[in-house]
This record gives structure tokens, sequence and C-alpha cells, in this order.
């Protein structure tokens, strides 16, 4: 163990004698050396103070001059937390007296972390009521720092439910309407985490039923997430004020008006005045409950409860509130419609299925096509289906959700990602299902396949086409191969001439945009790279692969061309011994004698175990002109501006 790791370490376990003894006697410069940031990225002060070592953390600073706005990575929650101070790291963990230590020493009380989370919103995240009095009472910490997500200290308090926090925000006068950047209020945070109690708070301080980015009222977002007792709250007969204050909690400093912490009785209101729920609103909520009892709760009878009630309200009184008409009737749904008479809504009981359909019907009406949950409970009931074996019907109702997100997501979102991975390891199982059972197993068609490879290019199309180019984003190169991945699986499937002159043409299309991943490797690049494998947490394909190489090549993809350190695709062959995908690159016209950012050929890359076995001959593919290429560059001979500029590549080829 070098003397950094023990420095580290020491302070870590909080042993400040050893500490002590390892750094007694260093110079300014080698101490600055050692209490710096070790290979995980944090520095001994920073965790000394996210393990609450006191006594280590004044000493670090008092005298060994760390500095107290240094800041490193740590870990929380199985999380990493980048550029965090040792003052954040305090604040998240509740270590109050090494909080006060450091900011008597200057450490600055607003400074952030990366994602801009404040020391305040990290003792708000975790609920240290000590530490946020602390913070904000004695330091006046700034209460309306939001995080890259625009998410406010009084937001993540309600999230999590720390009451006693969110009481005390809101008496210093956090802002109790401030939206995120999706556009979501306190109240909807509160909904979303069945927070009752916090979420009487903020209506006593009128906190607004405002609609998010997804169009989503408090009151929907408890529906959606299941909140039973937020729903009945806010459909409730409007409860007077003497019920709204039934919720007074003691806390030092607040208005005497029962419940309601803002500073005069005359800002105190009651619920109804500024949130009537609408019948209509009341409806939706409970329709949108039901649906959420099918798929979340699996609870049937709890659903069929609720929608009667939604029922009940829409015939009420003779005043028949009546469901928008779809536009059309949908196959994935088995063309469903939503009931809309007791009678067919009675009728349910004897068919489940039915059941499931009406909830996928009714979240994509209320939710819309653009909210993530809708696509995601077509996505999860299309894998049940496939759990029993109807993998027709599964596939039917992904591909729904796919087109839903392709139309409404941004591109590349991590949901259209998944759906594409998701069809990929299902076609492969249903592949594998049908070679081992023969004809009892399922038909896996060339449309299936086609179908989901055309939208995979589309999806790479779309996210070429915007403004910011993806680059070698991680994500880019999973889209790119599960592409790859898919047209694996395609080569396994039968195709008549029209059918496979279809599939060179999207494979053109792909190739056609010039679409790079990692170290800007091409589609061929990673055809031949056995890391493309590893796309899922199942294997799909199996790469390097000839077939798919054969394929790219048929529809035009450059043998020769370079990735950023200007391997072609022969140089990525060799490294991982594939002789046969060698021959095939080279039969198309890739020059053997190409070198890389490393001079070094494809040929010397190969392992030395297959050269002896390797039909690759590199002198039986060298042309004069590949000679008389590399004695120009061998020799410095100037030639550019002196030839024409293909002749100039084809050198630098060399």
């Amino acid at each position: 163990m070098d003397l950094h790791t023990a420095v580290y370490n020491a302070a870590h376990d909080g042993k400040l004698l050893l500490l002590q003894k390892l750094l007694a006697g260093r110079g300014r410069e080698e101490l600055e050396e050692l209490l710096g940031e070790v290979a995980g990225g944090g520095t001994p002060l920073l965790i000394a103070a996210r393990r609450g070592h006191l006594d280590v953390v004044e000493y670090l600073v008092d005298h060994c001059g760390a500095s107290v706005e240094a800041s490193g990575s740590v870990h929380f929650d199985g999380e990493t937390i980048e550029g965090a101070p040792p003052l954040w790291a305090a604040s998240a963990a509740g270590h109050l007296s090494v909080v006060r230590s450091l900011l008597r020493r200057g450490a600055s009380v607003n400074r952030t972390t990366r994602t801009n989370s404040t020391p305040l919103r990290a003792a708000c995240f975790d609920g240290h009521l000590d530490v946020v009095r602390y913070l904000v009472g004695e330091h006046k910490a700034d209460l309306e720092v939001a995080n890259r997500h625009g998410h406010t200290c009084l937001m993540i308090s309600c999230y999590k439910g720390h009451r006693e926090i969110a009481r005390y925000l809101l008496e210093r006068g956090a802002q109790v309407n401030r939206r995120s950047a999706k556009g979501n209020t306190a109240l909807h945070d509160c909904a979303e985490s069945g927070s009752l109690e916090i979420l009487q708070l903020l209506l006593g301080c009128h906190a607004r039923m405002e609609r998010d980015g997804y169009g989503m009222t408090p009151l929907l977002a408890a529906s959606v997430t299941g909140h039973t007792n937020i729903v009945e709250y806010l459909i409730q007969e409007q409860p007077s004020h003497e019920q709204v204050s039934g919720t007074e909690l003691p806390g030092e400093g607040f208005s005497q008006v029962a419940g309601n912490p803002c500073s005069t009785p005359e800002e105190a209101e009651p619920y109804e005045s500024c949130c009537p729920t609408s019948r209509e609103a009341a409806v939706e909520a409970l329709e949108l409950l039901g649906a959420t009892y099918v798929d979340k709760k699996r609870d049937l009878l709890g659903a069929l409860k609720h929608w009667r009630r939604a029922m009940e309200l829409r015939h009420q009184d003779g005043d028949y509130l009546p469901k928008p008409e779809p536009q059309q009737l949908v196959l994935a749904y088995d063309y469903s419609r939503e009931v809309t008479t007791p009678q067919e809504l009675e009728a349910l009981i004897t068919d489940p299925d039915e059941m499931r359909m009406q909830a996928l019907l009714i979240r994509e009406r209320i939710l819309g096509p653009s909210h993530p949950d809708t696509s995601y409970y077509i996505r999860y009931r299309g894998a049940v289906y496939a759990d029993s074996g109807n993998f027709e019907r599964c596939i039917r109702l992904w591909k729904y959700a796919l087109d839903m997100q392709q139309s409404n997501l941004e591109p590349l979102s991590p949901m259209t990602a998944s759906s594409f991975l998701s069809f990929a390891e299902l076609f492969s199982y249903v592949l594998q299902d049908r070679s081992a059972k023969g004809n009892l197993g399922m038909q896996l068609g060339f449309a299936d396949l086609m179908g989901v490879l055309s939208k995979g290019v589309r999806e790479v199309e779309r996210a070429l086409q915007m403004p910011k180019e993806p680059g070698d984003s991680a994500q880019f190169t999973k889209a790119i191969a599960i592409i790859l991945h898919l047209l694996y699986l395609l080569e396994k499937v039968e195709c008549t001439p029209s059918q496979e002159h279809l599939k060179h043409q999207t494979v053109y299309r792909l190739l056609k945009c010039a679409p790079r991943g990692k170290n800007g490797f091409t589609p061929l690049h990673m055809a031949v790279d056995k890391e493309t494998t590893n796309v899922g947490r199942y294997r799909v394909g199996v790469f390097p692969s000839l077939q798919v190489v054969k394929v790219l090549l048929d529809c035009g993809a450059d043998p020769d061309s370079r990735d950023f350190d200007n391997n072609t695709p022969l140089h990525i062959a060799a490294q991982n011994n594939c002789p046969a995908i060698m021959d095939a690159l080279i039969e198309a016209g890739a020059h053997m004698d190409a070198t890389n950012a490393f001079k070094k050929t494809a040929y010397e890359l190969l392992d030395s175990k297959l050269l002896a076995k390797s039909t690759v001959q590199p002198f039986n593919y060298v042309t004069l002109q590949c000679l008389a290429a590399r004695a120009l560059d061998r020799n410095k001979v100037p030639y550019k501006g002196f030839i024409p500029e293909e002749l100039e590549a084809f050198i630098q080829l060399h």
C-alpha cells in the first residue's frame, strides 16, 4: 500500500494517531500531494467529513492545510456524488459537529456539487433537521438553489416525506409554488410520495393545483402512483377550514393559525377556496387510480371499486359526463373500447384480460402518449403476455409502445433504447424456442424483425438530425449495437428476394448517415468487435459476426474506414483474432498494409499463435501502389500539394 492510500484509509477509519504519524514532518508540497484525491476520487478530508470524524477533520485543516473547499467523489446509498465539497458530505450524513467546524473554518454554505446540489439540499434529502436549522438559521443558507433538474430543498423534503423540515423551510420563506425544469411543484412531490400531512400543510400556504410539463395535476400524480389517501382527500366534498386546521403540528416560531406556517393569519386560506376539484377531475382521478390498481397493485377488485365510483360520478343526477370518442380502435388493445355504462363495467368481472385492456385505454386517454407511464405500462403488459408464452400479443403491444415513444420522446431516450433492447432479447429467445420446438414454436416472421430494425435505423437518423450530434456517447453506441444485433437475428430468418432487397435498403440507410460509436467506430468496426456482444443482460447476437460483416459490405460499408486511432475494421478484426472475417474484409478491398496511429498493420496485431495457421498472408495483397505509398512516407518525401487529394489519402492510409 502506498503512502497516499494509507493516509486516505486512516482518515476513512478515523485513526488520528496513525494519521499524525504518517503526516508528521512533511513539507507543504508533499502534504498537498498526500491530501489530494485517491483513485476513487475522494480526498482524506472529504472522506473524514463523510464519516463524521471531527478530530481528523480539524487536524487536516488546522495542521495540514487541507482546503475546506476541495471537492471530490463521495458515495451515498449506492450512488457516487461527483464534485462534492466536505461540507456537503457532512451535511448529507447528518454530522452537525463537523458541519459547524467546517463553517467556522471558512467553508462556503452554498457551495454545490456537479449536479448543483447544496449542503442544505443534502441535509433535506436525508431528513437531518438539526443540520437544516443550523445551515439556514445560523448561516443563511439559500433555500432556493435548485439542482440541475430544478428541484428545490422544499421539493425534496416533500418527496422524501420529511414533514418537520418542510414546515421549517416554509416558515423561513421557501417558495411554495416554485416549479422544476419539468414543471412540477412541491405539491406534485407530496402527491407522488403519499405525504398527506405535508400536502395539507402546503395547501394551507397557498400552494396551487397546477399542471406540470406532462399536464399532470397533483391529483393525477397521486392517482398514477396509487396513493389512495391523497386522491380521497383531494376529491372529497370540500373540507371546512376546521378540517384543514386539524393538521396542526407544534413548531417553534410558527403562526398561531392552526396547521399553517404562513407568517400572518391573513395569508392562511382554507383549502376549498384555492383548489376546488371539479367533477371531471375527480372522475379522471378515480379512473386513473383504478388503472393503477390493475397494473401496479394487481388488485382487480380494488380497481373495480374505484371505477364504480367514477361511473357514478359520470352519471350523477342524470347529468351524464361523456368520455371522449377515440379517434380509432387499436389493434394492440384487441380493438377494445372503454366501457361507458354501469352494466358494461360490471361485465368486466368475468373478463380479467379485458380489464387490463381497459386500464391501458384509460391511462392513454388521461395521461396522453407523451407521458412515460403510458408506454411503460403497455410494455409491462406485453412482458406479462410474453411470460405466459403469448409472444404475438406481446409484439403487438411493444410495437405500439415503440411507435408512441418515437413520436413523443427525444431521440435515444433511455425508455426508447430499452424498448429496442427488449425486442432484440425477445426475438433471440423466440428464435431459440422455435429451434428447440420445431413446428410447435412461434413463427417469427421477417416482417416482425424488419419492422423493428427499420425503426432502429430511424432512431439513429433522428439522433443525427439533432442540433448537437451524439458523437461517441454510450447511448448512441448502444443504439448502433442493438441494430447490429437485430441484423444478426434477421440473418437467421429466410427471406424472399424482395425481402432481401428491403433489408439491404434499410442497412444502406444506416450506412448513409455515417453513424459513429465509441472511439469513432463505424458499424463495420462494431460488427468485428467482440465488445458488441455485451449489449444487455441476456445474450442476443455473438460478435464478431461474419454474417453481419458480409451484409454491411454488400450494402457499401467502407472496409478502409478509420476510427479515432486510425484503426480500420481489419485492425479490430485482428485484435479479436478473426482470420475468417479478415479474409472477407480483404476480399472486399481492405488494405492489408494500412497502418494505424501506432504504425501497426492488422497483420502485426494478430495473435502470434494464429499467425502460423492463418491463411491471411500480407504479401499476397500488397500492390506496387501500396509499396510506393509506404516508401514515400518512410523516406519523408514531400508530396502534399504536388499530387491529387485522393492520392494523398491513399498515402496516409499506409
